[in-house]
């Protein structure tokens, strides 16, 4: 029996040996996480014959593969140039824990440059390629790169205004490429720019952005460059520009003071007239030449060429039209034209203010028997005398039910905008003239307006007048501005018995069918964490939203506004605020049909009610939106808006930034702060995953209040929502189950 066990023992040792020998994997030293990263390269570069390389497993460290150099565990240079490499670069290149050199210059590499590129990357050279398609705005947030070589591609379009960020960089080359349009801004940010190389490309503009660089090698030949060159760069030590069609001209200002007069208006000289005679009048119509072709009667040349001023002589002799005539007939004329002005303006008055009259007396007659045929929508007279229709919730779509006890839910509504603000002001606005007197609320009932055909008896809404809404935000004055927005002013309003509530004056043009669109979709957006819409005003092209007031002011003002706000914000109410963003997101992305992308979603559109519940402003009115750059959206926007790509993953990445606010207690563009720093996603995500960085980042205001185990989590969280490319972010429904398992 125990020979019977022994062998069996010693079977399955050699059954195990001679698997081990014929799988590549091994338990090396290697970082599994560099291993999969450098796997996936050698698979999307083609399967080189590169020594060591394999597509599955391995230990790069440990085995030594070829140009692939590392400190300790970690891959931290990979060097393969002039190896006859070709295929494409991996998208999975950010996977890289530690790397900061990647030479993969003088290949057949094709395709484009990927978007996701390791953070902790230093130098990168791409140079001697075939890579194709345009610089990608990601590079901006490589906040350690000191050297880029992107020069002899097939590159095309212009240079990206990327470089805010790039404050190490030391070399920049592009060029052989085919590039074009002028130098971005940003490069006036490269501070520590020794080299920069932009031959051969299609360049155009000026260099003035290159002047107070601290260059000692430039080359810009075969440019399209103009203009004079900034004399700065003229002391560079190695300056090349021929083959650029430089305007080396300099024109010199004349002195302060001293105009000199254009070529053809220099006359010869006047004697003067002799005193005691008035000043004598030009001569009106100019005199004609032989061919009855008038002269210049501006620069008093006639056709022949010879300056002629010829004047009416003191006795009255002269031509008709005197300069004293024709002023006064101008005058004239200019004092009739005011006259009828103002007659004109009086008649339509008159004429307008009765014609209002009668629309009031035809309005009256029209308006139904309310005691016989009730309307299913109350008027802003009836304000807190008829109650309002019950509006039964839906299910959240998380498993919780809104309604309590039978209760009818307490109705949230929308404060679109930026959130209400008790900072900055903007200028005072012209109000709306008050309509006639016999409109007002407590004198004449406001209009009842329904919704177009298909809308269900749940979905109504208040509808106000203009007269109503002036009186409550007092002809909307500026010390009633509670916020600013891209879509319009929000301005607080309290109605007579003392409900406040927050009106929303658009911008965007729309007609009248647009607009009751835009309500009736807007107002079916009923959830827990979306703030609904309360009524609206249609009148006078006029185009108000109207929603209820949420006291405690948006998440910005919280956290970066209101100091005292700040510290009542504790650890647990931080991870609820993520949790109830996530839902309404969640309700947007995976329960409306079809799924609505919020767009534009910001701590200052997290508003707070009075028990610190989240209510997320601006959903459904995306579309309304003016075309925007990213500087908009500083800080919050994912790298794929840069080219007009919103998605339900670029919310995703807005919302990563809006918990980064919640853990860091930091804005999320701060131009005072030094220049790594001043995105607060850019300078966050390398240090997610450090602990000892991660407890140096959170809000001191939280006096280390937290736990580390929930803190690590929470950045871990953080950390995937902020992924670069769109498709490694999770889906909203995913944060919601992991911030609900920290609650």
């Amino acid at each position: 029996m125990f020979k019977v066990m022994s062998f069996t023992r010693w079977g399955v040792f050699v059954v195990f040996c001679v698997l081990a020998s014929t799988v590549p994997f091994s338990a090396g030293i290697t970082n599994l996480r560099d291993v999969s990263a450098i796997n996936n390269l050698y698979i999307t570069l083609g399967s080189p014959p590169l020594s060591g390389w394999l597509d599955f497993g391995g230990d790069p460290c440990g085995e030594g593969w070829q140009g692939v150099i590392c400190d300790s565990a970690n891959i931290t240079e990979i060097r393969i140039s002039g190896l006859n490499v070709g295929g494409s670069l991996s998208d999975t290149l950010s996977e890289f824990t530690s790397i900061q050199v990647m030479d993969f210059s003088s290949n057949r590499i094709g395709g484009s440059i990927p978007r996701n590129l390791p953070y902790t990357i230093r130098n990168l050279s791409l140079s001697g390629n075939q890579f194709t398609g345009s610089i990608p705005f990601t590079i901006s947030y490589l906040s350690q790169l000191s050297d880029l070589s992107l020069g002899n591609n097939l590159l095309t379009g212009s240079i990206p205004d990327i470089f805010q960020q790039l404050s190490e960089l030391t070399k920049l080359d592009m060029s052989a490429n085919q590039m074009t349009g002028k130098l971005p801004s940003s490069m006036r940010d490269l501070l520590s720019l020794k080299t920069l190389h932009l031959q051969n490309n299609k360049l155009i503009g000026t260099l003035d952005v290159l002047e107070d660089l601290p260059l000692t090698d430039l080359n810009v030949e075969n440019n399209l460059f103009s203009g004079p060159i900034p004399p700065k760069l003229l002391n560079i030590p190695n300056f090349k520009k021929d083959g650029t069609p430089f305007n080396t001209t300099i024109i010199t200002p004349p002195p302060p003071g001293i105009v000199p007069p254009p070529p053809s208006s220099r006359l010869p000289p006047v004697s003067p007239l002799p005193p005691a005679s008035p000043s004598p009048p030009l001569v009106w119509p100019p005199p004609t030449d032989d061919d009855g072709e008038s002269g210049d009667p501006f620069n008093g040349v006639p056709s022949s060429g010879q300056p002629t001023l010829e004047i009416s002589t003191p006795s009255g002799s002269g031509k008709f039209w005197t300069t004293q005539k024709i002023i006064l007939i101008v005058a004239s004329v200019a004092i009739i034209l005011l006259v009828s002005g103002l007659c004109f303006s009086l008649w339509r008055c008159c004429r307008s203010k009765k014609s209002y009259q009668y629309d009031a007396e035809a309005f009256k007659e029209n308006v139904p028997n309310r005691s016989n045929k009730p309307s299913s929508l109350p008027v802003a007279s009836d304000i807190g005398k008829v109650p309002r229709e019950p509006m039964v919730k839906p299910f959240d779509g998380y498993g919780a039910d809104n309604r309590k006890n039978g209760s009818q839910p307490k109705p949230q509504v929308m404060a679109a905008g930026s959130g209400y603000k008790t900072g900055n002001r903007l200028p005072p606005q012209k109000p709306l003239p008050r309509p006639p007197m016999h409109f007002r609320s407590n004198e004449a009932a406001e209009r009842v307006t329904r919704f177009p055909p298909g809308m269900n008896s749940s979905s109504s809404a208040t509808v106000f007048t203009i007269a109503s809404l002036q009186q409550y935000t007092n002809s909307f004055a500026e010390r009633n501005i509670i916020g600013e927005g891209s879509l319009g002013n929000i301005y607080r309003a309290e109605l007579p018995e003392g409900k406040l509530l927050a009106v929303k004056k658009l911008t965007a043009t729309q007609t009248d069918s647009e607009f009751l669109n835009l309500v009736s979709s807007v107002i079916k957006l009923k959830h827990g964490n979306i703030l609904e819409l309360f009524g609206y005003c249609n009148e006078y092209d006029q185009r108000l939203l109207v929603y209820e007031y949420c006291p405690n002011g948006s998440l910005y003002d919280a956290l970066h506004v209101n100091r005292k706000m700040q510290k009542k914000i504790t650890w647990n109410i931080r991870i609820k605020l993520a949790l109830g963003a996530s839902r309404a997101l969640q309700f947007l992305h995976e329960v409306c049909q079809p799924p609505i992308v919020h767009q534009n979603l910001k701590s200052s559109k997290v508003l707070l009610d009075e028990k610190f519940s989240v209510r997320v402003s601006d959903s459904g009115l995306a579309h309304l939106l003016p075309p925007r750059s990213t500087s908009q959206m500083a800080g919050y926007a994912a790298p794929e808006v840069e080219y007009g790509s919103y998605t339900c993953q670029s919310d995703v990445y807005s919302l990563g930034v809006v918990m980064l606010e919640l853990l860091t207690g930091r804005k999320p563009y701060d131009r005072t702060r030094p220049r790594g720093q001043q995105s607060l996603a850019q300078w966050a995500i390398p240090q997610l995953h450090d602990i000892d960085a991660l407890t140096r980042m959170v809000d001191p205001s939280l006096n280390g209040a937290y736990p580390m185990k929930s803190l690590s989590r929470f950045a871990d969280i953080i950390s995937r929502s902020l992924q670069i490319e769109p498709g490694f972010r999770p889906p909203v429904s995913e944060l919601v189950q992991d911030l609900l398992h920290m609650i």
